[in-house]
């Protein structure tokens, strides 16, 4: 990647979410992923011998509240930007977060697509420089960093019954088939396959085929960790 990147340092106590987040942040253009750390004393030296530009920030490490650290950045004149990714859903926290100049707050469990989405927000916001003509310019800056509407679901399909099937095959270590999921979830197996679809199609699944003695191979969905493993803060 070009030396023009922005490059992000991931603060994730959980190994497989930092790596995943690591690899999500690495398939964005523009950025780079120059590491992840699991404290916040790991991120401290990494900030002292390297540029970092953002970081994608968890609250709850072993050594400490991720927003006290952006707190001692920001008193130290530290220019590092933060993106807050949590799975704390406290309304004042998300306010704290606002006060100390975060850029985006971005809720555990997500897929790729929703990163990319706030990565990209915050490079365009990072790349308006000049001196603004009126308040229209102002306001478009600070758009850019505004997350947009979720998107729609495909025609079709609901979303109390895509969490359905999204719990059911979190639930399932092995994994689960359309017939398993159909039968677990209430409804019928093209149902059930449209969904466990839209799933890997949303980064937050996989598939693959199995074999059996006889017959097409039969498809097995499974949950993505990174998408979903983590329950802390």
């Amino acid at each position: 990647m070009s030396g023009t990147d922005v490059r992000v340092l991931v603060v994730e106590d959980d190994r497989v979410a930092a790596d995943a987040h690591a690899l999500y942040v690495d398939r964005v253009p523009g950025f780079t992923a120059v590491g992840a750390v699991h404290s916040l004393a790991e991120a401290t030296r990494v900030l002292e011998r390297t540029r970092v530009d953002l970081l994608l920030l968890d609250l709850g490490l072993p050594d400490g509240h991720g927003l006290r650290f952006a707190r001692g950045l920001r008193a130290a004149g530290h220019p590092v930007d933060v993106i807050v990714v949590t799975s704390a859903r406290d309304l004042a926290v998300v306010r704290e977060s606002v006060s100390l100049g975060v850029v985006q707050y971005v809720l555990k469990p997500f897929a790729f697509p929703t990163l990319r989405e706030r990565l990209l927000r915050y490079a365009e916001f990072r790349q308006a420089a000049g001196e603004a003509a009126g308040q229209d310019d102002v306001d478009r800056a600070m758009a850019a960093l505004r997350a947009p509407r979720p998107a729609e679901l495909p025609k079709g399909l609901s979303a109390p019954t895509l969490d359905r099937v999204a719990a059911l095959l979190r639930a399932a270590p092995e994994g689960l088939t359309a017939a398993g999921a159909a039968e677990a979830a209430g409804i019928s197996r093209i149902t059930a396959r449209r969904y466990l679809e839209h799933l890997v199609d949303s980064g937050r699944a996989d598939r693959t085929p199995r074999y059996g003695q006889v017959g097409r191979p039969e498809l097995h969905y499974r949950w993505l960790a990174a998408a979903g493993s983590v329950s802390n803060v």
